[in-house]
């Protein structure tokens, strides 16, 4: 889908839901490497406030990782492209993959990263994400491996595609699903809603927004079903920003 069209001024009725990494933030060489600065903060504690709380953060990191970084926001958060989701009022929602399916995947993998060591495997508890952002003539060879472990999973398991890193996830449980959640709840429920995300793993959110008659905003270049289009990190915190002129 081709896609040039600026997301439309923001109104008050509307909810938020925000990708973290290569939306709020850009994307650095290990997940680690991310600065979080205190210009975001500022800005999504102001959206915060000005649309009454009505603001999540979707990623793909697990919750305890975004708590270290953003936790002093206070924002409800979905973690792990949904599979950890904690709500407006502090409770948290889990689903969660049999630990011994984990560690038998987790076995398999050991031997491939000591052969290669520019692969990088995130355990984030509910999921393991294999990153080759540091060695990436080996996407094929990522990408193939991970595949075969999902398919030896008997339909438990499925593969969530990313910016150079691919990630074996319980099947049935995205972005989307958790955003679906977010709108069944207040402070959310009624308010139109509006994602941004940048990789292949907010397809789902847009999805989701799109059968809500949402504002669904791809940051960056490819492929998408979102219906709007933003640049890049800098260009979503101007919107942001834009937003709140016109909430305030």
């Amino acid at each position: 889908m081709r896609l040039s069209r600026h997301p439309p001024a923001a109104e008050a009725s509307w909810g938020y839901f925000l990708d973290v990494d290569g939306t709020l933030l850009d994307i650095a060489e290990t997940p680690g490497g991310v600065h979080v600065d205190a210009a975001l903060l500022e800005l999504i504690g102001r959206l915060r406030q000005a649309s009454e709380g009505a603001v999540a953060l979707i990623s793909g990191r697990a919750l305890s990782d975004l708590d270290v970084r953003l936790g002093a926001l206070r924002l409800p958060m979905a973690g792990q492209h949904g599979l950890e989701r904690r709500d407006v009022g502090g409770r948290l929602w889990l689903h969660a993959p049999p630990p011994e399916a984990k560690c038998a995947l987790k076995n398999a993998l050991m031997p491939v990263l000591e052969r290669h060591p520019g692969l990088l495997l995130e355990d984030k508890g509910l999921t393991l994400a294999l990153h080759y952002r540091r060695a990436p003539k080996l996407a094929g060879y990522a990408h193939r491996l991970m595949a075969q472990l999902a398919a030896g999973a008997g339909g438990r398991l499925e593969l969530q595609k990313g910016k150079r890193v691919v990630e074996l996830k319980p099947a049935g449980i995205d972005k989307g699903t958790a955003i679906g959640e977010y709108l069944a709840e207040a402070p959310f429920r009624g308010r139109r809603a509006v994602f941004i995300g940048d990789d292949a793993n907010d397809e789902h959110g847009f999805a989701e927004i799109n059968r809500a008659n949402g504002v669904s905003i791809k940051v960056g270049p490819g492929r998408t079903c979102a219906r709007y289009r933003l640049a890049n990190v800098a260009a979503v915190r101007k919107w942001l920003a834009g937003a709140l002129t016109e909430l305030t």
